[in-house]
């Protein structure tokens, strides 16, 4: 029986990751791609601003619902002008089923006045413009940035969170510091498509709840599937004297 190499995990160590740890990445980036070639974002949308409120309104809710509430939104409210306009109970009224509605649509209001004032109606194509509109933060800015503009960028949203801790790619619970880990340990050009794999994979195999682990494709790649032999990566000792 073939000796079953051991996997190398993070521990949330300072500094470059360990170099298997990197390719362990790769290697399950590459696979990912051959199981999800076609891996996209599942939003519908024609343009940057409908990305973003598209985006906005998948916070607590199915890709599947906000595709079936956009199209009469965006034909009443098609671009940050029109929506920053908008009269708040009828904007309330189109996206109550997404759940949230009251917040959310604060939110879109005032992202959309944003726009407006600040960046002459046009959605900005720069994360620390885009960080700057009321109710977006880093997961919403890089789903804009990788799909609407092709600026690389990881989407640490809930899978993404529970399958790199699962994978063994990072201990971190907070996003930006998962953000800051897998940016590390992928080439940058590979951003996007590797967030687009990793949530097709966390709502179609590797589920919240029941992972799918004897039919996992890259099962062998993970630290949590059964069998699996870690081995932590260890940060350095301190030198005597610091």
């Amino acid at each position: 029986m073939p000796t079953r190499t051991p996997l190398v995990v993070a521990t949330g160590s300072v500094g470059p990751p360990p170099t298997a740890l990197v390719r362990r990445a790769r290697a399950i980036n590459r696979s990912l791609a051959e199981v999800y070639p076609d891996a996209h974002c599942e939003l519908d949308y024609q343009t940057p601003f409908q990305l973003l409120v598209a985006t906005v309104l998948s916070a607590q809710c199915t890709d599947v619902r906000v595709n079936l509430v956009t199209p009469a939104l965006f034909a009443a409210y098609p671009d940050a002008t029109a929506m920053a306009g908008a009269e708040r109970a009828r904007l309330e009224s189109l996206i109550k089923s997404t759940g949230f509605y009251r917040a959310k649509a604060e939110s879109l209001l005032g992202l959309s006045h944003d726009i407006v004032t600040k960046y002459n109606g046009q959605v900005p194509s720069r994360l620390r413009d885009l960080v700057t509109l009321r109710g977006v933060g880093r997961k919403t800015a890089n789903v804009v940035l990788g799909n609407a503009f092709g600026v690389p960028g990881i989407t640490v949203d809930t899978h993404m969170g529970r399958l790199a801790r699962r994978l063994g790619l990072t201990v971190n619970e907070d996003p930006v510091a998962v953000e800051r880990d897998l940016m590390a340990l992928l080439e940058r050009r590979e951003w996007t498509l590797w967030s687009h794999r990793i949530i097709f994979h966390g709502r179609r195999r590797c589920k919240a709840r029941t992972p799918e682990c004897g039919a996992c494709e890259i099962a062998a790649l993970c630290a949590s599937a059964p069998g699996a032999r870690i081995r932590p990566t260890v940060d350095p000792p301190t030198p005597a004297g610091d």
